[in-house]
């Protein structure tokens, strides 16, 4: 059964996802800042779509914390497998991603990825919910549950989708209103955009190897029989 520090620690963080969320659909509302949301609002950025899939994650988490917790739905199989693969496949890839992005290009060049007028819009303790807590977040979530992996080819394929998918959307957004979503876009050529693109995949690549890595080394072999498994 859940652990009940557990089912409050899921509870708090789904808590604050959602807060987050919410606070951030209100300052679109802003007259001053509408330019941000333009051409895409919201769901253009990266950033904002890793809030969105985290509260979505926490919020399954959250629910199977509670079934299990319900005599006589111990074992949430299709659930929990489904928490796992979210969790595996995007949820801690995107999150630590879109960390380590943000901060080698903002320490690099914060134009190309979060410019100075930002400061004016959103605050310093926005900017670290949206691009620093995520992290540690995500890994306390590594060392508190296990979750099991697919295979590295099924894996690997769910995120390649994924993000094919979202360099879609970018390309899509550009075609439409002529704009990038980031300003680092803006200062690549056709070559770079691609090598741009296939280092990105690369380096999420990486990062769910990580983290099925760190799963492995903390909690084992999650793909021994389901009898074995706590």
């Amino acid at each position: 059964m859940t652990k009940t520090s557990t089912c409050i620690y899921h509870f708090l963080v789904l808590s604050w996802y959602t807060f987050l969320n919410y606070y951030i659909s209100q300052e679109g509302k802003d007259k001053v800042k509408p330019k941000i949301f333009a051409n895409g609002a919201r769901w253009k950025y990266l950033t904002l779509l890793n809030l969105l899939l985290q509260t979505i994650f926490y919020g399954v988490t959250c629910l199977d914390d509670v079934l299990k917790r319900i005599k006589g739905r111990k074992d949430i199989k299709f659930l929990t497998a489904f928490r796992d693969l979210l969790f595996a496949i995007l949820a801690f890839p995107v999150s630590t991603f879109v960390f380590l992005a943000f901060w080698i290009l903002f320490l690099y060049n914060r134009d190309l990825i979060y410019p100075k007028v930002l400061d004016t819009v959103i605050p310093a303790w926005l900017n670290h919910a949206m691009h620093t807590f995520i992290f540690p977040i995500t890994l306390v979530e590594v060392v508190l549950r296990p979750h099991s992996y697919p295979s590295k080819k099924t894996g690997l394929t769910l995120l390649a989708a994924a993000n094919i998918a979202y360099i879609i959307r970018i390309l899509w957004l550009y075609f439409e209103t002529g704009t990038w979503v980031y300003p680092v876009f803006a200062k690549l050529s056709l070559m770079g955009l691609a090598a741009f693109f296939s280092l990105s995949h690369i380096f999420i690549a990486s990062i769910y190897l990580l983290g099925e890595k760190l799963n492995h080394w903390k909690w084992g072999d999650m793909r021994q029989p389901r009898k074995k498994r706590k």
